[in-house]
């Protein structure tokens, strides 16, 4: 009999980059990361604007998107949403940047 077990997918991180901002310029990291599939996809991300000192709860994230738990959602002072209008991940990094503006000085 032959082997039955699922086959695991493989992802490759791509991008790991953090973004420590200054007192001055409001403090806090902006956390980017995201996987790939074998063909070269992004298949799994995440972006986040952490600070403490803005908000405590959902573990400093003031501001974010990922696709955790299958499907993209925002998460926003510890509120979640699902993104309605997702069309691809460069468009959420285009939009954080944006929306993180408010944010930072």
């Amino acid at each position: 009999m032959g082997d039955r077990r699922k086959k695991k997918t493989k992802f490759r991180k791509v991008v790991s980059e953090q973004f420590p901002l200054s007192p001055k310029r409001g403090g806090g990291i902006i956390k980017i990361e995201a996987w790939e599939n074998e063909q070269g996809k992004v298949v799994k991300y995440s972006l986040a604007y952490i600070n403490h000192m803005i908000f405590t709860g959902d573990n400093g994230r003031v501001i974010g998107y990922d696709n955790a738990h299958n499907f993209h959602h925002k998460h926003y002072f510890g509120e979640l949403s699902e993104v309605d209008d997702f069309t691809s991940y460069q468009d959420l990094v285009e939009r954080i940047e944006r929306e993180i503006k408010e944010f930072i000085k």
